[in-house]
Formats: C-alpha cells, sequence, structure tokens
C-alpha cells in the first residue's frame, strides 16, 4: 500500500484553527477519480484537493479539487491552499513568484509572495458568467434565508462552480441569518448550485466586507472562508459598475458565525476584469495517507 504524502492546512488565515481547513494529498498519482471522491468524503471537509504531475507544459503543477459530493472545475481555497502545499512539498521551486495551477478550470495564474510562514497566496480565479434570476427562485430564497430580496439583489455566477449571490447590503443581517439549510439545499440542487452565498458592508474592523456561504448541498452547512464566492462577488460587482462603492480592492470577513475568522483579500483588474483571490496558509498536519493505487 503506498503511502502517499498527506497535509492538512487552514487556509486564509496565519494561524492555526482559523480560516478554512482543507486536505491536501501531495503524491495523488495512481488515484482515479472514484477513488479520491471516496478520500473527500472521508476527510469530511469542504474540500480535498490532490496534487499530480502537469499534463500542460506551462503548468507548475495540476490539481483536481472534490468536495463530499463532487468534484469541482475551481474552487478558491482549494487553489491557494494547494498552491501552498506545493510549494512546500518540493513540486515546485519555493523561490518562484509567478506559478501556473492546472485545474478542470483551465490553467489559472498564481502569485507568491514572501516565505515561509509569512507566505501569501494569490490565484486568479476563471472567468465569470452571470445569469439572471427569475421571480420564482427569488422567492424562494427570500424564504429559505429569511430575508426580503429585491429583484437586483440576486444573481447567480459561474467561475467554475455556480453559485447563488444574495447582496444584503449591510454586514449586520448577514451576520444575523439563520436560513432554513433543508430548503437551501433543495434550491441548490434544483438549480446545479454549489451553494448560496450572501454579503455586505462591514463598516468596523480589519474587513470592508462580511460574507457567508452555505452549501448544505455538499454536506457542509456553511463554509467557513469560500475564494469562489468572494471571486465571484466581485465579478459581480465590476459587472454592476461597482455602484456598491466596494473599489477595486477589499478585505473580505468570513467565518466568523463558525468560529473561524479568516480573511480573503479580493482584486479586480481595471483593465480586464480579471479578479484574484489571496490569503495566508497554515498547516496543522504533516502526514501519510495509506491509500491503494486501485481499489
Amino acid at each position: 500500500m503506498p503511502a502517499r504524502r498527506f497535509l492538512q492546512l487552514d487556509v486564509f488565515a496565519d494561524r492555526l484553527l482559523n480560516g478554512n481547513p482543507l486536505a491536501v494529498v501531495v503524491d495523488a498519482e495512481g488515484l482515479d477519480g472514484a477513488a479520491m471522491q471516496r478520500i473527500a468524503r472521508w476527510t469530511n471537509l469542504s474540500e480535498t484537493s490532490f496534487l499530480l504531475p502537469p499534463t500542460e507544459p506551462q503548468a507548475d503543477y495540476r490539481v483536481r479539487i472534490f468536495t463530499p459530493r463532487q468534484e469541482l472545475p475551481f474552487a478558491g481555497h482549494p487553489s491557494v491552499g494547494s498552491a501552498y502545499a506545493a510549494i512546500e512539498a518540493g513540486l515546485v521551486d519555493a523561490g518562484k513568484r509567478r506559478l501556473t495551477q492546472q485545474c478542470e478550470a483551465g490553467l489559472l495564474p498564481v502569485q507568491v509572495v514572501g516565505d515561509g510562514p509569512t507566505r501569501i497566496i494569490h490565484v486568479q480565479a476563471p472567468p465569470a458568467r452571470l445569469g439572471e434570476i427569475d421571480d420564482a427562485l427569488r422567492a424562494q430564497l427570500a424564504s429559505a434565508l429569511r430575508v426580503e430580496l429585491a429583484r437586483d439583489d440576486v444573481v447567480l455566477v459561474d467561475n467554475g462552480p455556480h453559485w447563488i449571490l444574495c447582496n444584503l447590503g449591510e454586514a449586520a443581517p448577514v451576520r444575523a441569518l439563520l436560513p432554513d439549510m433543508a430548503a437551501l439545499a433543495a434550491l441548490c440542487l434544483r438549480h446545479d448550485a454549489v451553494g448560496v452565498s450572501v454579503f455586505g458592508h462591514e463598516r468596523s474592523g480589519v474587513a470592508a466586507m462580511a460574507v457567508r456561504a452555505f452549501c448544505p448541498a455538499d454536506g457542509i452547512p456553511e463554509d467557513p472562508v469560500t475564494g469562489s464566492a468572494n471571486a465571484a462577488i466581485m465579478a459581480w460587482l465590476g459587472a454592476r459598475g461597482d455602484r456598491d462603492g466596494h473599489g477595486l480592492n477589499y478585505r473580505a470577513s468570513q467565518g466568523r458565525e463558525v468560529g473561524r475568522d479568516g480573511l480573503v483579500d479580493v482584486a479586480r483588474d481595471a483593465a480586464t476584469g480579471a479578479v484574484t483571490i489571496g490569503g495566508a496558509c497554515v498547516i496543522g498536519v504533516r502526514g501519510e495517507l495509506l491509500f491503494p493505487a486501485a481499489d
């Protein structure tokens, strides 16, 4: 039974037990998709990533990303954490500042700032596609979240995973939400969405935005910190002409309601519209995963 290097990190945090935990299987060669899905169900984290040799000459490494229910073409905290893990495991040169990640969503630029425990990883998200939400879905969503939602408060964004986004304006209603998780799970399954993310202005503290993400259909009632949702939010803000006044760079706070308190740095390029998400990582577990190459 081969021993595969295994890491567990907290992503979007510089202290252990904050941010969003990520399991990383470093030596994933020989594992097929079914085996990866079984391992992701076993780790029972919001995502587990698997590092593989790249198949594209431009890429520095390849990653496959799984929730306990499905494979995702892209996810933010697994991309940030996988880049950090690839450096720590020696799969890429620790001194290299610009990397290219290969994932199911394509080739994504990665920027590395700093070294060692203070290293910050920024990953460019795939281009986002925005879709309209009809009145029936908006009403179902408002009922599940137990809030009122205007027509332009809600949008569907596809940046790899599909997100339903809700702009609640201010942080207070975001932080006070007590959603109907069963209703949200059914809604996400009907509309092929990985989850529902809500956000609003944060007026005090180190962050400018409060964010929460609910993914009960994938067995994750509330995701601690969600890179792809934060990237989707920024893409929507840009498409709206930034009428909400968040600007091209801000820090988002997510996870406080589940005791994780993560921070995500979000940026949008004014010329291209490209969105990046970034943050710190800290490793909590280094070990080996004993799992056969074929089962």
